[in-house]
């Protein structure tokens, strides 16, 4: 995959808002662990970012996968993972089902807006005992008249205490666990505030990603229209499945600048910090170490174009995408780590840049699909992985 000047001029628009938008108020969104959702998502709106590959007739630009690709490459300069993550969550995890299965009707009433800026939008999956194990999820959708009506949680939620509208996969029936879902738009807030029957548990704090919201919802006989409903009822795990190959490319993609930026603010340091006569740049330790992480954050990118280039040209790429989301996941928390050592006693400050990486990145390996999912899947794919046998 490689990027032509169109790729480039979306990269430098966006590159251009993050430095006068985003990272001069990183600080202050950090310590409030949370950022202005609506506000920073209506400016990426109108420059066109949020819809890169949707629909030109629901405001997208209608472009191929590799313009979003590049897009999460390049939120890799904000100065934090939070933003980054649920601007990822806006365009590349709560949208595509909705997108490519959703009504006329859906489109329009919250993909448009979404697009636009003027909705932020989650994605509803994960629950209190149903995080990795997807087809576990015990939130319910009874049919009432033309209505559903759900009852349930849902868990480590980005962007919930702001969202518009989730994105929510729910049991529609009985039996096969990957055949009884369905993927289901429910609005959340009217007029600002939540609807009956909805409600944030908490507020969860986290280690890392401070200045995303992340938060645990109660449905309590929620009802909404069975229009509402994303495609076919019952086929809900499999988009979902779908959504996360996106989600697992954008991952991926998401850190490669954020590494490149890690290892180059540990030489500049390495270089200018004295110790024993000379600086720490001139130990050859940390030479080998620095150019090894590079020589690692440079094969991931050749990993995740290759399976970028793939995908965009209609292959399926569950493999490579895995495999892209298992090694993303691992960087993030040598590359950081490894750093940060290098910075001594700096590196263990709050304030420090790579420091946050280290909070940060952390999530990687889990969010997503943890690392032991990318490895059972790439089990089966390899025919190493047992098959169950039958009851």
């Amino acid at each position: 995959m490689k990027y032509t000047h169109e790729h480039l001029e979306v990269q430098k628009t966006l590159k251009r808002y993050i430095d006068e938008h985003i990272n001069p108020h990183v600080e202050e969104w950090e310590a409030a662990e949370i950022f202005p959702a609506h506000e920073v998502f209506k400016g990426l709106g109108k420059l066109g970012l949020l819809g890169l590959c949707k629909p030109e007739a629901y405001g997208g630009s209608g472009l191929d996968y590799s313009y979003s690709m590049a897009m999460a490459e390049t939120l890799g300069h904000i100065h934090c993972g939070g933003i980054p993550m649920a601007i990822g969550v806006q365009t590349d995890m709560c949208t595509p089902a909705l997108a490519r299965f959703g009504s006329d009707q859906l489109r329009t009433e919250f993909l448009a807006p979404a697009i636009a800026g003027d909705m932020v939008g989650c994605i509803g999956v994960s629950e209190p005992a149903a995080g990795s194990d997807v087809a576990g999820i015990k939130s319910y959708a009874r049919k009432d008249g033309d209505d559903y009506v759900i009852t349930g949680q849902k868990m480590w939620i980005t962007n919930s205490l702001q969202a518009d509208w989730m994105c929510m996969l729910v049991n529609t029936g009985e039996g096969n666990p990957h055949k009884n879902k369905t993927l289901v738009m429910v609005p959340l807030r009217e007029n600002g505030k939540l609807r009956p029957g909805i409600s944030v548990a908490q507020k969860i704090r986290k280690i890392g990603m401070d200045s995303s919201d992340t938060g645990l919802l109660y449905f309590d006989e929620v009802r909404v229209p069975q229009r509402n409903r994303i495609g076919q009822e019952g086929a809900g795990f499999v988009y979902q499945m779908q959504q996360f190959q996106e989600e697992r490319l954008w991952a991926a993609a998401s850190c490669l600048q954020s590494l490149t930026n890690c290892i180059q603010w540990t030489i500049e340091y390495a270089q200018e910090r004295k110790m024993f006569g000379s600086t720490l740049a001139d130990q050859q330790w940390v030479q080998f170490k620095l150019t090894e992480l590079k020589t690692e954050v440079e094969s991931l990118r050749a990993l995740t174009y290759r399976a970028g280039e793939l995908y965009v040209s209609g292959q399926d790429v569950l493999e490579l995408a895995s495999m892209a989301k298992l090694k993303a996941g691992r960087l993030n928390r040598t590359v950081p780590d490894t750093c940060l050592q290098f910075w001594g006693g700096m590196g263990y400050t709050l304030e420090n840049k790579v420091s946050r990486m280290f909070r940060d990145g952390r999530l990687a390996s889990i969010g997503g699909g943890a690392d032991e999912v990318m490895m059972g899947i790439l089990a089966k794919l390899m025919g190493i992985a047992k098959k169950p046998r039958p009851a």
